[in-house]
């Protein structure tokens, strides 16, 4: 989802012993600050009441009927208040709207503090906020309390209330298509289907015989095929790929792609050994690699809790994440670890164009038993890491953030790896294993704790924890 197909409501509240005038000059504040940021707004006619805005329960109720015909049509709505602003007229209005509401309340100016000017805004902030605790209607504050539309401090607000909006409609409908049965020996990755429903992420299970079965269905000549082979081709450095591992990869790809697109998956988590090395001497790197690449979470070994944040943190950066392994200290340094994956890692994440080889754990013994393995090096950015556990019936999600640094790894370390810097590392590791947290965690592009905390806690109601 892009900035130009976002959508917010503008909502103006009112006092009827304040200055209503100042209503006219935040419609134009607002709406010219919503759309130089990028977005789109709509607001309710200023015919339909005083300037548009909402003081009494009978505007409400005629703002709440309104926005009900544009049902489906916002992603969150802004509710500007110009002035102290009425709680029982914003209530009456809000109560049913369904998306995140950001509340913003204007400043008041020093040399402007008679009663024809002053706003109260401050002050009116609280009530609104409160008596919204108290009927249980969900809300977003940012820094600062009191904030001009048109100034950088609320640029920055609203697109952090973009973020919010993306994850809570992205995740209210979360559906992981899970190819493959756990194996055995990854326990670590167990969840709960129930948990997850509850909290609206719904799992489609594929046995892999099914998708093996499908993949032998197809030929060599098949348009489908060719044309994944000609994408992995140009994805990345594919040149080393035998070519019967490549006709079994892209055959691979395209019965994924196939049970993507009818079942309408958001995102996967695929059982990647040991089948496909047993049955066709590969490995579906690339292929998660690829998907993630073009906006389709997919994690390996079905870490299915890997595959919600993932999602989360992909619908928050608007950019892909990564599951890695918690795998190798870093020389002497405390906060720094190697995070690292055989190679499903987007190449957008990647230091350089990654080349595919044949995965030197499958082939350790026999060679051409993995071939797929899209080795390369994770790039330096601001980074999230954030996974979840279902237990006891509750979606537990840590969020954290640190830096994917420029940090140098000795040649011949295989996959795809990178080194992170995460202030007190120690003592968050020992936390995780202390909790029951798995050897894996995504990682996102930019510092979003605040957005996937504030979007988790008040509209998902996952149970946060804290490292």
């Amino acid at each position: 989802m892009k900035n130009a197909e976002m959508t917010f409501v503008l909502f103006f509240g009112n006092r009827g012993f304040m200055p209503e005038t100042l209503i006219a000059g935040a419609r134009i504040d607002m709406e010219q600050a919503v759309r130089q940021a990028g977005y789109a707004c709509m607001a309710m006619g200023e015919e339909e009441t005083p300037f548009g805005g909402v003081e009494t329960r009978e505007e409400g109720r005629k703002y709440a009927a309104w926005l009900k015909t544009q049902e489906g049509r916002f992603d969150g709505v802004i509710l500007c208040m110009p002035n102290f602003s009425d709680e029982n007229g914003a209530v009456a209005a809000l109560q049913d709207a369904g998306v995140p509401i950001l509340i913003q309340a204007y400043p008041d100016e020093l040399d402007k503090m008679g009663f024809e000017s002053r706003r109260d805004a401050y002050c009116g902030k609280f009530s609104i906020e409160d008596v919204f605790h108290q009927y249980g209607i969900a809300y977003t504050v940012f820094e600062p309390h009191v904030v001009h539309p048109l100034s950088d401090a609320f640029r920055k607000n609203l697109q952090d209330f973009a973020a919010v909006c993306r994850v809570v409609k992205g995740m209210k409908r979360l559906s992981i298509g899970v190819f493959g049965a756990r194996t055995t020996a990854f326990k670590t990755v167990r969840y709960d289907e129930i948990t997850l429903q509850k909290n609206r992420i719904t799992i489609e299970a594929f046995d892999l015989s099914a998708i093996i079965h499908r993949m032998e269905q197809l030929s060599d000549e098949d348009a489908a095929v060719l044309a994944k082979i000609a994408r992995l081709k140009a994805y990345t450095n594919f040149s080393l790929v035998p070519e019967r591992k490549a006709f079994h990869l892209a055959k691979l790809g395209v019965v994924i792609d196939e049970y993507m697109q009818t079942f309408r998956l958001d995102a996967l988590a695929l059982r990647c050994w040991e089948e496909l090395q047993s049955y066709y001497g590969i490995a579906p790197c690339v292929l998660l690699s690829e998907l993630n690449d073009r906006g389709v979470v997919a994690s390996c070994e079905i870490d299915v809790c890997s595959a919600v944040s993932m999602q989360a943190m992909r619908l928050a950066s608007e950019q892909p994440a990564a599951c890695v392994d918690w795998n190798n200290n870093y020389g002497e340094d405390p906060d720094k670890v190697v995070l690292f994956h055989c190679g499903p890692i987007a190449e957008s994440l990647m230091a350089a164009q990654g080349v595919v080889t044949d995965h030197k754990m499958f082939s350790k013994h026999e060679p051409d038993q993995g071939w797929g393995s899209n080795e390369g090096r994770i790039r330096s950015f601001p980074m999230t890491f954030s996974n979840c556990k279902t237990e006891d019936g509750k979606l537990t999600v840590y969020t954290a953030e640190g830096e994917m640094t420029e940090d140098a790894i000795a040649d011949g370390f295989f996959g795809c790896g990178g080194v992170a810097r995460i202030d007190h590392l120690q003592a968050k590791l020992i936390k995780l294993g202390r909790n029951g947290f798995r050897h894996h965690t995504a990682i996102g592009v930019g510092h979003m704790k605040g957005i996937l905390d504030e979007a988790f806690r008040y509209y998902l109601g996952y149970d946060l924890f804290e490292l």
